[in-house]
């Protein structure tokens, strides 16, 4: 699965080297900053592979990217693990290399006119009687 997220490079951890039966990697985890309704949330991510590591590189704190990642998820002494792994990073604001499909833009809605009822006043209210007395 796939997915893109849009937000401000918080922090970048220390980048990681080492060797493997498969030949050397490289990995460095970073903190993105992004909107989750009304609030900001942060979660960690890992750019793994010394061309994601370089491209991660480019960017200092505080710019505005967007990633695409995929969810990653592994088991090791009966504890489960989860990691976010980018496979694309760009500024933000530039739109993703995938074709768009075509979009059909609509007159917009006029706007409502607010000014053109009056403002409810005291004498708008509900008078206060005994018949109209509710239980809630």
């Amino acid at each position: 699965m796939a997915l893109e997220l849009e937000g401000t490079l918080r922090h970048k951890l220390a980048s990681q080297q080492g060797t493997s039966a498969r030949g050397a990697w490289a990995k460095q985890e970073f903190i993105l900053e992004y909107p989750d309704g009304n609030f900001t949330a942060q979660a960690c991510f890992t750019a793994f592979g010394q061309d994601k590591v370089a491209e991660l590189d480019k960017y200092q704190i505080g710019d505005r990217i967007r990633i695409s990642f995929n969810i990653r998820s592994r088991e090791y002494n009966g504890r489960w693990y989860n990691d976010l792994q980018i496979w694309r990073i760009a500024p933000a604001g530039q739109p993703t290399a995938a074709p768009a499909a075509p979009q059909v833009h609509a007159a917009p809605a006029p706007a409502p006119a607010f000014d053109e009822a009056p403002a409810p006043t005291l004498d708008d209210m509900p008078g206060d009687s005994p018949e109209e007395d509710l239980p809630f």
